[in-house]
């Protein structure tokens, strides 16, 4: 399959806001690029430093800009028309200008180059106490004794290099005690799932509306030698489709949520069924100036709020009934 290499041109400002729009749009993985990331490297690094990476001089003057890749098919066109009508709408809004000019440049990628163009990108990572997250191609640290979760996300969200990923992930470690039955709704690379797994829970159930999100969650639960007995993933919208609702079931200890504030909005009254009495609910994906807007939503659906966190604007939540 080929691929259209998307590149919309906004502000640091407004990068966090776009992002949001395409997890929407079902647009699950982007790369954004911008110069104050190379300000805070100049400010940050230690040490003396003879020599650094083009990529990385390369930020120095750059225009802020999100960059993500559609299938060259109907679904891209689709998306494509989405992005374009989300453009539309943050310029009506944006008064004060503070979003950049929102225009964009396209170009096909083939399959291939697509594939190493972010692999760049993507290095083992420590998260919370117990998780070393790391791709297929790069080798572990010697002698750590942390769980290796392996992921190749390929077109799907979820290396857990994002902050909500990070969050998502932090929670689980402090809410699974051993033998819970998880659910991931909006499961992405199914780096979520497969790490409650690897925490300790006994079984999880998967689900995303992009048919190749749910395809990468299986490989990826092989990849990490989690029995097919202990994880099942479906496609579908579970806020459209109550024939998924009731194939998914209920009686889960947890429920992972990371999305975004609008889907989570309107999920909010199918979190209660899908949780035991005692169940916890985590959320994330959610930009903060949204959080009290989500919060409110599920707390009228009879949940209370356990813990928030905050992390570079974004915001991850833990409930209970």
């Amino acid at each position: 399959m080929n691929w259209t290499e998307l590149c919309i041109f906004t502000s640091t400002e407004g990068s966090d806001i776009l992002c949001g729009c395409l997890l929407g749009i079902g647009i699950n993985g982007f790369v954004v690029r911008d110069s104050k990331d190379f300000e805070e490297f100049l400010e940050n690094k230690t040490g003396n430093w003879d020599y650094i990476d083009d990529d990385l001089m390369n930020l120095k003057d750059c225009e802020t800009s999100v960059t993500v890749y559609l299938p060259d098919n109907a679904q891209g066109k689709e998306m494509f028309d989405s992005i374009k009508s989300e453009l539309s709408r943050l310029r009506e809004i944006d008064e004060e200008n503070l979003f950049g000019r929102l225009e964009y440049e396209f170009k096909n990628v083939c399959e291939e180059d697509w594939a190493n163009n972010w692999k760049q990108y993507f290095k083992p990572l420590c998260v919370g106490d117990k998780l070393l997250i790391k791709p297929s191609w790069e080798e572990a640290p010697a002698n750590d004794s942390r769980i290796i979760l392996e992921i190749d996300p390929a077109s799907s969200f979820g290396t857990g290099q994002h902050n909500t990923t990070q969050l998502c992930l932090e929670l689980l470690e402090k809410n699974i005690n051993g033998n819970e039955k998880v659910l991931d709704l909006g499961c992405g690379s199914g780096i979520l799932s497969i790490a409650a797994i690897l925490l300790g829970a006994e079984y999880c159930t998967a689900v995303d509306i992009d048919q190749n999100s749910v395809k990468i969650a299986k490989e990826n639960a092989e990849k990490n030698n989690i029995p097919e007995e202990k994880y099942t993933a479906y496609c579908g919208n579970v806020i459209t489709d109550d024939e998924l609702v009731k194939t998914i079931g209920n009686g889960y200890k947890i429920v992972v949520a990371n999305i975004v504030a609008d889907v989570l909005i309107g999920m909010s009254d199918l979190f209660s069924d899908f949780l035991t009495d005692d169940g916890i609910l985590i959320m994330s994906g959610i930009i903060v100036e949204r959080k009290d807007e989500v919060i409110e939503a599920v707390e009228n659906q009879g949940f209370k709020v356990i813990s928030v966190a905050e992390k570079d604007g974004w915001a991850a939540v833990s409930m209970k009934k």
